[in-house]
């Protein structure tokens, strides 16, 4: 059985029931992606999570429109000034969660792009803060759930991959820069030809 995940039943009002194939709307953010991914996957067992929804994109590529396979997912849990915490112990601060990087291999094949995500509480708005997610942390993309989601299946030792489909840029812009249509039509594509590789 595999789960797909969302935070928003519009991300996925397109998928047809599937043998197979169970579905989980979130909601908004990483905690509530935490809590209903986590609440899903020990109900019963899974050999597979898939984290799908739409993304922002820290430059001209990806295209809005445009699906993509994100490899690793991150978050900031640290200083401010970009300094690790530094626990008792030495105990880790885990802030990257990856997909099953065969499957990213295999998306990557088929001519799909393969990025680095960075996932946020809050949407990035200003050109300063977008240019330092790109340029400080290797983003390339924005999402509120991905490393959320990805993290929860990697506790409960399930495989996990995360796809998005981009609809919009990050940084300042108008709302009307946001294309829900175009981004969901990203995600329709490439979660529907990782559907067909499994």
């Amino acid at each position: 059985m595999i789960l797909v995940a969302c935070a928003v039943t519009a991300e996925l009002d397109f998928l047809a029931p599937r043998d197979g194939v169970a579905t989980v709307v979130t909601g908004v953010g990483p905690v509530e992606a935490a809590c209903a991914v986590t609440a899903a996957l020990v109900q019963r067992p899974y050999r597979l999570l898939i984290n799908a929804g739409i993304a922002g994109t820290f430059a001209d590529s990806p295209r809005i429109g445009d699906g993509v396979a994100v490899k690793d997912d991150s978050m900031e849990i640290g200083l401010e000034d970009g300094a690790a915490l530094a626990l008792p112990n030495g105990e880790p601060v885990v802030a990257t969660a990856r997909s099953d990087a065969p499957l990213v291999d295999r998306l990557g094949a088929a001519g799909f792009r393969i990025v680095r995500g960075i996932t946020v509480s809050r949407v990035t708005a200003t050109t300063r803060t977008a240019r330092r997610l790109a340029t400080e942390l290797g983003a390339e993309i924005e999402t509120m759930e991905g490393f959320a989601a990805l993290r929860a299946a990697e506790r409960c030792g399930v495989p996990a991959i995360e796809v998005r489909g981009i609809s919009n840029r990050c940084g300042a812009r108008e709302a009307s820069g946001w294309d829900f249509k175009a981004g969901r039509d990203g995600v329709r594509g490439i979660l529907g030809a990782l559907l067909e590789l499994l």
